[in-house]
C-alpha cells in the first residue's frame, strides 16, 4: 500500500491535473449519432472502403499471376503487398540472439530484470492513469465552466499508432533485421481487429470503471483459448481448463459485488459490457493471427511497423471521412493539457511494445507475463486511489481469484517446459494498448 500511494503521489506530482476535474463523469450526449453503436458503424464503414477494394486487387493480381506476367514501375509494389518475398537462405539473420558476455552474472542478470520491471510498470501504469484521465474528464473546467471532453476514441487510436509506427521504423532502421517475406496485405487484418479493440477499449471507459475493464483483459484468457481452437485448431490441457474457470468466477464475483459507480445505469453498464467484450474479442483475433503471421519469420519489430502502417492507413481515411481528423486536431490546439496527455499516452504506448520485446528476449515470455500480471493488479489499486473506484471485500477476493489464477498458468507452463512436453504459446505480446 505504501508503495501505491507513493507511487500515486509521483503520478500526481509530475501530471497534475491529472486529478483534477474530479467531478462524476456524466454519461455520453443522447444524440443518436453520438452514440457508441452508430459511431462503430461510421468507422467500420470507413475501414470497408479500403479493405473492400483491397481485397478485390489482391484477388485480381493473385488470378492474373501477376507474380509472372507483371512489369513495370508497379511491379515491385504488387509483388511486396500481395506476394511478398521468399526469403534466400543466405538472407536470413538471427532473431536478436543473446550472446553470453562476461557480464552475464547473477547481478547483472539481476539488473536486467530490475530494469525491465521497472521501465514495464512505469510505461503501463502511467498509460493507464492517463487513459481514465483523457476518457472520463474534462478538459478546460473552470469555476463557471465545466469544460469539454474529448470523445473520439479513434483520434486517441491514431496518436497511438502513428508514434508507434515511427518508433519501429526507427528501430528497423538502425537495427538489422530479418530479410522481409510477408505479403504485406496479411498485416491488414490484424490492424483491423487491433484498431477495433483499441477504439472499443477507449470506448468503454466511458460507461464503466477502469478496474472493471482491467479485470476483463485479464479474463480474455478464456476466449483467446476459443479462438485459438477456432482459428489455429489448438488443443488445451486440463489446468488450462481449470484455470479459466477460476479466472471466469473470479471475475464474477469482482462484477457482482462491487457496488455501482455513481455514473453508471444499467443501461450504460451494459454498453461498457458489450464494448468490453468486442475488445476481448478483437485482441484475440489479432494475438492468433499475429502468431500465424510469424511464420514468416519475421522479427517483433517488423510485426510492430507492418501492424501499425495499416492501422495508421485505416484511421486516417476513416478520420478524413467524417471530418473528425481536424476536429481532433483543433481540440488539442484548445487544450494544451490534453495534447500532452495524448502525447504522453502515445509514447508510453510505443515505449511500453519495446520493453516487451526486450524483456521477452532476456527472460523469456513467463517472467514477461508474471511482471504484467503485477502490473494490472497495481493499476487497479492506483485507479482505486487516484478515481475513488470503490472495491467491496468479496470483490478484492476475486481480483485476488484472478490473478492467483493467471500466475498458476504460468507456473503450469514453467513445469510442461521443465518435462520437456510443448506448452501452449502465450498470446503474441506485439499490440498490447
Amino acid at each position: 500500500m505504501d508503495t501505491s500511494r507513493w507511487w500515486a503521489v509521483v503520478v500526481l506530482a509530475a501530471l497534475p491535473s491529472l486529478g483534477a476535474g474530479g467531478e462524476t463523469p456524466e454519461a455520453p450526449p443522447e444524440s443518436w449519432t453520438q452514440l457508441w453503436f452508430f459511431r462503430f458503424l461510421v468507422n467500420a464503414a470507413g475501414y470497408a472502403t479500403f479493405m473492400v477494394p483491397g481485397y478485390f486487387l489482391v484477388h485480381y493480381f493473385r488470378r492474373k499471376n501477376y507474380l509472372e506476367t507483371g512489369r513495370g514501375l508497379c511491379y515491385p509494389l504488387v509483388k511486396a503487398c500481395v506476394f511478398g518475398n521468399e526469403p534466400k537462405a543466405s538472407d536470413e539473420v538471427p532473431l536478436a540472439p543473446r550472446t553470453e558476455t562476461v557480464e552475464t552474472t547473477p547481478t547483472w542478470q539481476a539488473l536486467k530484470l530490475l530494469f525491465c520491471t521497472l521501465g514495464l510498470q512505469v510505461f503501463y501504469l502511467t498509460w493507464g492513469v492517463l487513459q481514465e484521465r483523457v476518457m472520463t474528464r474534462s478538459y478546460g473546467a473552470t469555476a463557471t465552466s465545466p469544460g469539454e471532453r474529448f470523445t473520439d476514441s479513434q483520434f486517441l487510436v491514431l496518436m497511438n499508432r502513428v508514434l508507434a509506427l515511427i518508433v519501429a521504423g526507427l528501430y528497423c532502421l538502425l537495427c538489422k533485421q530479418p530479410r522481409h517475406g510477408a505479403p504485406m496485405y496479411r498485416y491488414s487484418f490484424a490492424s483491423l481487429s487491433n484498431v477495433l479493440s483499441s477504439w472499443c477499449q477507449y470506448e468503454a471507459l466511458k460507461f464503466i470503471s477502469f478496474p472493471t475493464q482491467v479485470l476483463a483483459k485479464a479474463s480474455k484468457v478464456i476466449p483467446v483459448m476459443l479462438m485459438g481452437k477456432l482459428v489455429s485448431r489448438r488443443s488445451y490441457e486440463h489446468w488450462e481448463y481449470l484455470t479459466a474457470g477460476l479466472i471466469s468466477i473470479g471475475v464474477s464475483m469482482f462484477l457482482l459485488s462491487s457496488g455501482p459507480e455513481p455514473r453508471s445505469s444499467p443501461a450504460t453498464t451494459l454498453s461498457g459490457l458489450i464494448l468490453l467484450a468486442g475488445y476481448i474479442a478483437f485482441d484475440s483475433f489479432t494475438s492468433n493471427w499475429q502468431d500465424a503471421l510469424f511464420a514468416y519469420k519475421m522479427s517483433s519489430v517488423q510485426m510492430m511497423f507492418g501492424v501499425n502502417f495499416f492501422s495508421c492507413l485505416f484511421t486516417v481515411i476513416s478520420l478524413l471521412q467524417q471530418g473528425a481528423l481536424l476536429e481532433g486536431t483543433r481540440f488539442m490546439g484548445r487544450h494544451g493539457e490534453f495534447a500532452a496527455h495524448a502525447l504522453l499516452l502515445s509514447v508510453c504506448s510505443a515505449c511500453g511494445q519495446l520493453f516487451i520485446f526486450y524483456t521477452i528476449g532476456q527472460f523469456g515470455a513467463a517472467v514477461f507475463t508474471i511482471i504484467m500480471t503485477l502490473r494490472q493488479a497495481i493499476a487497479i489499486l492506483l485507479s482505486c486511489l487516484l478515481y475513488g473506484h470503490t472495491v467491496t471485500v468479496v470483490g478484492g477476493l476475486g481480483v485476488a481469484v484472478v490473478f492467483a489464477a493467471l500466475l498458476l498458468r504460468v507456473y503450469a507452463r514453467g513445469r510442461l517446459k521443465q518435462r520437456g512436453k510443448k506448452a501452449v504459446p502465450i498470446e503474441s505480446p506485439v499490440q498490447k494498448v
